[in-house]
């Protein structure tokens, strides 16, 4: 008890510097690999702690570790990662502070709460840091900054490069509504562009010269959205047109493009689906006479819970028990749920963790129940790559008002808010605390690898991005492989004339 006791001083302590830190990550606004005014704020924070840091890590510029550790002579002791994130969400720009729907000037917003995140992962670091300085005990901490959890799947670049093999277990926290072990079965994705390439002509005088690449793409969602029926339930597909072909009806348009993200509840499964959605797109080239090519952007695995580790950190939650929020918290958390959430939010979101759908608090002020059992969970993380390479654990953190949705103005608007401040401090205290358990305690570290290598016996980790796919930033020109079935409106014979009938 002495322990917790001492790690929520030492967050108390640098609190205000984090939250600072926060708000001018949640003022920036990054979207992925874009994070460099974040990762300036958190490595110049980190550097005045006393860090070592590593700049540029798997050739990313806004990716790079930070380590500290204490030698007592016995050799460094085991290393725990902290794993941290920054990017925000376009089309999500919100005033702070407010109950409706006011955007501002700036175009993005923190909608998954990544702002917090990093920052309450950095301050948990510095408590980790602090202790195992003042306590001589060995072993080493290391925060990861990590880019581009939205769309981006940093964190699988950054485990296909072998950033995290070497650590003995690795703790994260997410920004929610609730404050728990995060005990769950994400979905692992994939995630790539469909480029139709057709031919251009006038829409009016000479339509039968042309070869739609739009339709291509309108044929392909049609056929995706026949399939939803006939694939498994709990798999998801969404898609976005990226590229219409222009604006102009009577062009028939050359080129067109749509992102699809495929989700299932395993990379084999994700794979399966992704072949299908493949095939689908070869069908609609066949159909239009256009040509389909397929451009891998990210993927990432299902996360893979840790029993002992969550255990640990369950221990932790209820030593430092609810949050303390203040009448002045709740009073602005349950205009938030009067004003701009429905019934139907609040179900919703109770529902997802198994709390009683009665629940009529507008702040979460108690603690989940755990019972070693993991939910499934229908988003996903590129947190499961790390987790298919060292134990890793995870838990909630109550910064918005019950039935607060993700990815959403609602959840932008209370990014800055006291409440949220207060749950990333309080997550900080039970990863900070969870970590100096696996520094200290060597049976929690064995049965926390004993499980993980059980559960990866015969199925050892291998990256959903294939070596070859290149980071998004990277990439010179768009392009992707060219999918068969479709005729070529360059190499095509010529049509045959005829008289008029």
């Amino acid at each position: 008890m002495q322990t917790i006791t001492d790690i929520a001083a030492m967050c108390d302590a640098k609190a205000d510097t984090c939250i600072a830190m926060s708000d001018a990550v949640w003022d920036l606004a990054e979207l992925r690999y874009q994070e460099h005014g974040a990762v300036a704020a958190q490595i110049a924070l980190l550097e005045k702690e006393g860090f070592r840091v590593t700049r540029d890590i798997a050739g990313i510029p806004t990716a790079f570790m930070a380590e500290a550790g204490h030698d007592s002579g016995g050799g460094n002791g085991p290393l725990i990662g902290l794993l941290g994130e920054y990017d925000a969400l376009s089309g999500l720009g919100q005033t702070a502070g407010v109950t409706e729907r006011r955007p501002t000037a700036q175009a993005n917003g923190q909608g998954c709460g990544h702002n917090l995140l990093g920052a309450g992962a950095v301050l948990a670091a510095i408590a980790v840091k602090d202790h195992l300085a003042a306590h001589k005990i060995p072993g080493r901490v290391r925060y990861y900054g990590c880019p581009a959890e939205e769309g981006g799947s940093g964190k699988t670049f950054m485990a296909r490069a072998g950033l995290f093999k070497d650590l003995d277990a690795a703790i994260c926290w997410h920004p929610g509504n609730f404050w728990g072990v995060m005990s769950v079965n994400t979905l692992a994705n994939i995630q790539a562009y469909f480029r139709f390439q057709g031919r251009a002509a006038h829409a009016a005088s000479a339509p039968h010269l042309g070869r739609s690449a739009l339709d291509a793409v309108e044929l392909m969602n049609v056929g995706v959205n026949y399939m939803r029926e006939h694939m498994p339930a709990n798999a998801r597909v969404h898609y976005a047109v990226t590229d219409t072909g222009g604006i102009s009806p009577n062009v028939v348009q050359a080129t067109a493009e749509v992102l699809y993200l495929v989700r299932a509840p395993t990379v084999a499964a994700a794979t399966q689906l992704f072949e299908r959605v493949k095939k689908i797109a070869e069908g609609a080239a066949l159909m239009t006479e256009t040509q389909a090519f397929v451009d891998f952007d990210k993927a990432c695995s299902e996360v893979l819970p840790n029993t002992a580790l969550e255990w640990a950190m369950h221990r932790n939650i209820e030593a430092l028990g609810p949050v303390a929020f203040d009448d002045a918290d709740r009073a602005f958390a349950d205009r938030m749920r009067r004003e701009a959430l429905t019934p139907e939010d609040v179900f919703s979101s109770l529902r997802s963790v198994g709390e009683p759908t009665t629940y009529d608090k507008p702040l979460h002020d108690g603690i989940l129940p755990f019972n070693g059992t993991p939910r499934q969970l229908y988003g996903s993380t590129d947190v499961g790559d790390v987790s298919w390479l060292t134990p890793t654990v995870q838990c909630w953190g109550p910064c918005f008002a019950v039935g607060t949705p993700g990815h959403s103005w609602q959840l932008v608007a209370q990014g800055k808010q006291p409440a949220a401040h207060k749950a990333m401090a309080q997550a900080a205290k039970a990863m900070a605390a969870t970590a100096i358990d696996a520094l200290t305690d060597e049976d929690l570290l064995k049965q926390a690898r004993s499980e993980w290598e059980k559960r990866t016996a015969g199925a050892p980790y291998q990256c959903p991005i294939p070596p070859l796919v290149e980071l998004p930033f990277a990439r010179k020109s768009k392009g992707g492989v060219l999918l068969g079935g479709g005729a070529s409106p360059f190499t095509a014979a010529p049509l045959t004339r005829s008289k008029p009938v």
